[in-house]
């Protein structure tokens, strides 16, 4: 399922969203984008939205896991989601949380396999304050070897924490196991030998924010009440100054897979046998049909109203749970196909019953009904999630991470409009072969309670 279904800011009345923006053009996003370049490659996009003293401001940074491609150093972006909030000379870090404490902003950032987000939402009378502390600390971020060693063995504590959870690491090593290459082959964390080195890397640190944290490859997002010509002065005012950087990414790619990987994975604590399915999906791409046909057709084959669902979960009660579906990636990832077993005796009757679902949607065509009535719960429970600056700027900001440009969102929605029941066959024969696939079968180790 595409990652913006999952964003839970259904507050306002879908037809109140709808009727606010210039749909008469059949696009999904119903608001004016303003979108400016400055000299030095920053994007800048500003949408106005009637949200009355509130802004939310986000600096996207096209730089994730994706981007960690030297061996031995993964994880930096992830650090620097860690490190960004450490502070500068103008505003040190006890200055800066003070800042934002005294202006009562909500400030935070996630990092993915793709791009890194620094998130602020604020009153829109303080827009001037954050822009200065916010492209201070991009432009000028300053951190001591001590902090440095400080912050590395917080991480080493997260990942240890994190992946004590069996889902954690099923997916770690599903990741692991279906990339050779890629450096989607690690998770956001990165490999915990590298992470456990992290600590003798401070020089590589300065090397990987001198090469990321450059206006070309960063977005500036503000959604909400505002004034543009004032925006823009204060954004060139602030921002102007930002230097260019001249790194040029070579990510590997994976040749194609030819033959079924499956790893068993002997889990020491109580846990019921979880068996999980990576086959290598498409590329996020807004001119062609494969990926949001891959959406659709997570619906029909492993949404509670599947028939797949209806069996193992609701009648014959084999699995807690069954989920399939894949998030949009800048490079071919995996749909990801997920089952918690009740019985240890019931897996390889639940593989059998999943394989049978996906064998029959490569030549059982849905009906038109069913396929319009997914395309329909799509669209609006997306569109239901516009209705505030943070929600509007988080969905922007995942489409300009993709391709850099915001409009992506009306491309991949007007592609959702043409999907046939032909389509979904097809990508279901391209991309769902076992030969495509990797498999990791979790089960709790014998003789622990």
């Amino acid at each position: 399922m595409r990652f913006l279904l999952y964003l839970m800011l259904c507050l306002v009345p879908l037809a109140l969203v709808i009727a606010r923006g210039p749909d008469e053009n059949n696009k999904i996003f119903p608001y004016p984008i303003n979108q400016v370049t400055l000299d030095n490659g920053l994007i800048v996009i500003s949408i106005p939205f009637d949200s009355p003293g509130i802004i939310a401001v986000y600096t996207v940074v096209r730089a994730g896991s994706r981007n960690e491609v030297e061996p031995g150093k993964s994880g930096f972006a992830h650090f620097f989601e860690h490190m960004m909030f450490r502070g500068t000379e103008k505003y040190s870090k006890d200055a800066y949380n003070e800042m934002l404490k005294s202006i009562g902003a909500d400030n935070n950032a996630f990092t993915t396999d793709d791009y890194t987000a620094y998130h602020t939402l604020a009153s829109s009378d303080v827009l001037e304050t954050l822009l200065d502390i916010e492209s201070d600390r991009f432009m000028n971020l300053k951190y001591t070897e001590e902090d440095f060693k400080t912050e590395a063995g917080a991480i080493l504590g997260e990942y240890n924490k994190n992946y004590s959870n069996p889902d954690m690491t099923i997916y770690e090593k599903l990741r692991e196991n279906a990339f050779k290459k890629h450096t989607y082959k690690h998770t956001t964390m990165g490999f915990l030998k590298d992470i456990q080195d992290m600590p003798n890397q401070y020089q590589y640190s300065l090397t990987f924010f001198d090469r990321w944290y450059r206006p070309e490859n960063c977005a500036l997002i503000v959604v909400g009440d505002f004034n543009q010509t004032k925006l823009m002065e204060l954004v060139k005012k602030y921002y102007s100054n930002w230097k260019r950087g001249t790194y040029t990414l070579d990510v590997p790619l994976d040749v194609p897979q030819t033959e079924e990987k499956t790893l068993n994975l002997p889990w020491k604590a109580q846990t019921l046998p979880q068996v999980s399915m990576g086959y290598r999906g498409p590329a996020f791409n807004d001119t062609e049909i494969d990926m949001p046909a891959m959406d659709v057709l997570s619906q029909v084959l492993f949404s509670e109203t599947s028939d797949l669902f209806q069996k193992l979960v609701i009648e014959e009660q084999l699995v807690e749970y069954i989920y399939g579906g894949q998030q949009d990636h800048r490079d071919p990832e995996l749909f990801m196909v997920d089952a918690r077993v009740k019985e240890k005796a019931n897996i390889e009757r639940v593989r059998a019953e999943i394989d049978k679902a996906i064998e029959q949607s490569k030549t059982t065509p849905v009906s038109a009904e069913r396929l319009a009535s997914i395309k329909s719960h799509m669209k609006y429970q997306f569109a239901m999630g516009l209705d505030n600056p943070n929600g509007i700027a988080r969905t922007i900001s995942h489409y300009v991470q993709l391709t850099g440009n915001p409009e992506s969102v009306n491309n991949i929605y007007s592609l959702y409009e043409k999907i046939t029941v032909e389509d979904l066959m097809n990508v279901a024969k391209k991309y769902l072969n076992k030969k495509n696939r990797t498999t990791v079968i979790m089960t709790q180790e014998e003789g622990q309670q």
